[in-house]
């Protein structure tokens, strides 16, 4: 069952159409707040902003701290091209967002939330403020207050629009009212987040499941794929995981645009491995992307024929990802531009043997170098690209 894009959920801004067709999780919190952090474990619920980290841990963390005042951040900057899934959700069905929030805060005992929302989405962030303005004057809102002790705040919080404004740790500077620097870990957002205050930071359709699983009782097994490029029906696909690459490009993504052959996909965005038409049968899902050296991320799968320059694309993400530093961390800053410029000269055909030395060299030297995962995003698929088209550098240089 499609459960987060069902249309009976596609009702807006309107709660009581929401309350009469949703999952019902929120009901199922209160009726035990205590339980939640266990059955989002038994769901085996896992961060789908890109990491996959088990979500019943970051939860547990935030709960185990003591006093008032925590925060829950939901997290939808959403700024990584191929990546507008969390979008949909926030303008669609934001009702079911907004109640895995509430059971979010109801399991760690935490008093405000803040949905974090990307500025270049006005149509998402006026249905939004209409979502939480509803809530503001339902019951229920005071049942949540109740149960954690202090008077909920849901309020809705523009981003900066920066890509680093969605690492978890530039979104709690953010809303704290700062610039979105990341910063060092430890401390980790679940020990001083917001404020000094222990926080929360899920992403948009992290918080979506846990309204369903706490609805039903388990969890719905799917994941949204944002599919994009050389295919004849891109969009937005809610799939069962394990559902396999070839079947998400060549059913669900109607086959390959103008009958070209495959050639490679970008797996949960530009910052990930490179797959190619040896992977088309892998289950996507964490573990079976692992073991083929990749990541499921975001669920982004950017899609690329023959005919399509590797080159060209992956010079086009590492730009993206020069551009999008913060400047903060020296290896990142002169390390993405260096890439970029590279590849650009690469690119163009006036580069040298040499330049591949060097980019093979800055792919392996940058990872780990930043206090976020930028600079790692662009080594990564300038690696992935260097070795799985290995032709297109050598032709471009020749």
């Amino acid at each position: 069952m499609k459960a987060l894009t069902n249309e009976t959920l596609c009702v807006g801004a309107d709660l009581g159409a929401h309350l009469a067709a949703g999952p019902g999780g929120l009901r199922a919190g209160l009726r035990d707040p205590a339980g939640i952090t266990a059955k989002i474990e038994v769901a085996g619920l896992r961060g789908l902003g890109g990491a996959g980290f088990p979500t019943h841990r970051k939860w547990a963390a935030v709960a185990a701290e003591p006093g008032p005042g925590k925060w829950v951040i939901c997290n939808g900057n959403e700024d990584e091209p191929g990546t507008f899934k969390d979008a949909f959700l926030l303008a669609q069905t934001p009702h079911q967002v907004i109640e895995g929030a509430l059971i979010a805060a109801l399991a760690t005992r935490a008093a405000n939330i803040a949905l974090y929302v990307n500025p270049r989405e006005p149509t998402t962030l006026a249905t939004l403020r209409e979502a939480v303005a509803a809530w503001q004057s339902h019951a229920m809102l005071g049942e949540v207050s109740t149960a954690i002790g202090e008077a909920v705040n849901l309020h809705v919080v523009e981003s900066s629009g920066l890509y680093i404004a969605g690492e978890e740790t530039a979104a709690v500077a953010s809303v704290a009212g700062g610039f979105p620097f990341p910063s060092l870990k430890p401390p980790y957002p679940s020990q001083s987040g917001v404020h000094g205050k222990p926080t929360l930071v899920n992403n948009v359709e992290t918080l979506a499941q846990a309204a369903h699983i706490l609805g039903r009782g388990h969890a719905t097994g799917t994941k949204l794929f944002s599919l994009s490029g050389d295919v004849l029906r891109p969009g937005l696909h809610e799939l069962p995981f394990g559902t396999t690459l070839r079947e998400l490009v060549m059913v669900h993504g109607g086959g390959m645009l103008g009958g070209r052959r495959f050639k490679a996909v970008f797996t949960g965005g530009p910052s990930n491995t490179l797959l190619t038409e040896a992977d088309l049968d892998v289950a996507m899902d964490f573990d079976s992307l692992r073991a083929r050296g990749s990541r499921l991320g975001t669920g982004a799968m950017i899609v690329v024929g023959e005919g399509t320059s590797i080159l060209r694309k992956t010079a086009e993400y590492v730009g993206f990802f020069a551009e999008s530093s913060c400047g903060q961390c020296p290896p990142c800053k002169i390390g993405t531009f260096q890439i970029a410029r590279l590849l650009a000269r690469i690119e163009a055909g006036h580069g040298h043997a040499g330049d591949i030395d060097a980019l093979r060299n800055l792919a392996a030297l940058l990872p780990g170098s930043g206090r976020c995962g930028l600079v790692d995003g662009a080594a990564t698929v300038l690696a992935s690209s260097l070795k799985t088209f290995p032709e297109e550098y050598a032709r471009a240089i020749r």
